[in-house]
This record gives structure tokens, C-alpha cells and sequence, in this order.
């Protein structure tokens, strides 16, 4: 693909309307893109655009959002249950269904019967090969991984992954796009876990292995890294956030890759094999209410 031929990105399509979908909707229409979030159901459409939509009005509140660009990010999104639709005029379509190789392998598979011959192609994973995700597809070149972080509309952070074939204009073209939502980027040669998927990965093993030895509570290792590390959340907080089920199969995979180091601790293993996973069903490391609030 020759600079000169790359198109300017003003469509985005983003697929699967689970919480980071509708995160990355969100932050693609304040900044500026006509925005399409796909998902095949119609329940999870309408709590993101429920959710959107107050997520806007409560940055307008707060006085971090100008109340223009809340209206404009309102008429540039659209809700699509039909796959073909929602990606025939995409410039640029971001995977974020959950974290199965197989299944974003089938949903690209899709994707690009329907996408136009100039799209660009990325994927949200937190630790999946971008690479193998490429191979499966006839434009490897136009593929790249493009790593939120949760909550997308409050972390800046984006990290823009280069898989093996992924040439220097879809990099470029998806860091501007990045620049555009508001996010800062760093750019990562595909490796297991990039660098923050690898990093919190050992922080959250080791936080369950002190709380497995006893020394000291969930709470206070929370309280420790706040404020001692300054941590802006501290790692069962994170774990609750994320969920205990994304988090435990991260570590599969990195252990599998890159060692023992990684091994889950067979405490975090029993938090999951109970049903623990976390804020999405009111118990994690800690309760929480129906709202998502933390019961002390």
C-alpha cells in the first residue's frame, strides 16, 4: 500500500457492543468519525447507546465535555444488527468481541466479504497474536491491533501493536485515528501480552499470592499500591474491573508462552471456578451493589 494511495479515515465500524465496544464507539464519535457499533444483539445495543448517551451528558455535567461536540457525537452514531451493513462503508473496523483467537479469526472472515477493498482492519485484544489474526486474511498489511483500556472514554492510553505483515501507513493512518479520540499512543511489536497485558498480568498473580499467604487483605494491598506506588486503582480493584475470567485467561496464555512466571495462582483459579468474576456480577475480590459500587 503506497502513501499516497492511503484513503483519509471518516467511517469507522466497531464490532461487539460489550463494554469496551461501546467504549470505543464512544470515543470514536467525539472525535469527529461517523460511527457504527455493530452487535447482533438488540439488548446490548440499546444499553450502549444508553450508556453512551449518558456518559456524554455526564462529561457535559462535569464540565469535560463541550455540550457541541456531546450533540455532534450523538448524530454521528448509528446501532447495527446486521454485519454486512454496518461494514460496507467502513474506512476502518475495530474488533471487539470477547478474547477467543477462533472467534475474531470467524468475525474478520465475515467482515471482509462485506468491507470496502480500501478498509483498514484492527483488533482490540489484550494479548492475542495480531499476526495470526493477519494470516487469516488477504490484506494482512492493512491489519494492526489497537489495544484500549477500560473505561475507554476516561483512559488515555492506546496501544498501537504491529503484527509481522502490517505495513507503515495502516501504523500511521491508526495513529492519527488514536490522536483523534483524545488517547495518547506507544507503538508495540507484537509480543505475548504487549506491555501492559504483561505487566498487570504479574501484578495481579502476585497481589492473589500475598492474599493467599496472608499477608495482608485485599484492601490494604489495594490501599499499599494507591498510595505507596501511586497506582491510580489498585490491582484487585483492576481485577474486578476487568473480570476475573479475562484476567485468568490472559495468564493461561502468557504462561503458556513465556513460562512458569506466569502460572496462575490457584487462588485466583478458585475466585473464577466460583463464579467470582467481578463487577459485571456484583462479586469479584469485593461485593458490589447493583450499580457497580464497591459494599465496604
Amino acid at each position: 500500500m503506497s502513501r499516497q494511495t492511503q484513503p483519509e479515515i471518516r467511517t469507522i465500524t466497531v464490532l461487539g457492543a460489550g463494554t469496551m465496544g461501546r467504549g470505543i464507539a464512544h470515543v470514536a464519535a467525539t472525535g469527529g468519525y461517523d460511527t457504527c457499533l455493530f452487535d447482533i444483539s438488540g439488548d446490548a445495543l440499546e444499553q450502549a447507546r444508553t450508556e453512551i448517551h449518558g456518559n456524554l451528558e455526564k462529561g457535559v455535567e462535569l464540565g469535560k465535555v463541550d455540550p457541541a461536540i456531546a450533540q455532534r457525537a450523538r448524530e454521528l452514531l448509528e446501532f447495527q444488527q446486521e454485519l454486512g451493513s454496518a461494514v460496507s462503508k467502513a474506512d476502518l473496523v475495530i474488533e471487539a468481541v470477547p478474547e477467543s483467537m477462533e472467534l475474531k479469526i470467524d468475525t474478520f472472515q465475515s467482515v471482509v466479504q462485506s468491507a470496502p477493498e480500501h478498509a483498514l482492519f484492527a483488533s482490540n485484544t489484550s494479548a492475542l497474536s495480531i499476526t495470526e489474526m493477519a494470516g487469516s486474511l488477504d490484506r494482512p498489511e492493512r491489519f494492526a491491533g489497537m489495544h484500549f483500556f477500560n473505561p475507554v472514554h476516561l483512559m488515555r492510553l492506546v496501544e498501537l501493536v504491529k503484527g509481522l505483515e502490517t505495513d507503515w501507513e495502516t501504523l500511521q493512518a491508526l495513529r492519527e485515528v488514536a490522536e483523534s479520540m483524545g488517547k495518547e499512543v506507544v507503538e508495540v511489536k507484537e509480543s505475548p501480552g504487549f506491555v501492559t497485558s504483561r505487566i498487570n498480568a504479574l501484578i495481579g498473580n502476585e497481589a492473589f499470592r500475598m492474599l493467599q499467604e496472608g499477608v495482608a487483605s485485599a484492601s490494604d494491598i489495594d490501599k499499599a499500591l494507591k498510595l505507596g506506588l501511586n497506582h491510580p486503582m489498585g490491582p484487585f480493584e483492576m481485577i474486578d474491573l476487568v473480570g476475573l475470567d479475562v484476567r485468568l485467561s490472559v495468564l493461561e496464555r502468557l504462561s503458556r508462552s513465556l513460562g512458569d512466571l506466569y502460572r496462575p495462582n490457584n487462588l485466583f483459579q478458585q475466585y473464577v471456578q466460583a463464579g467470582r468474576l467481578g463487577r459485571k456480577v456484583g462479586r469479584g475480590v469485593y461485593d458490589y451493589d447493583e450499580n457497580g459500587k464497591k459494599i465496604d
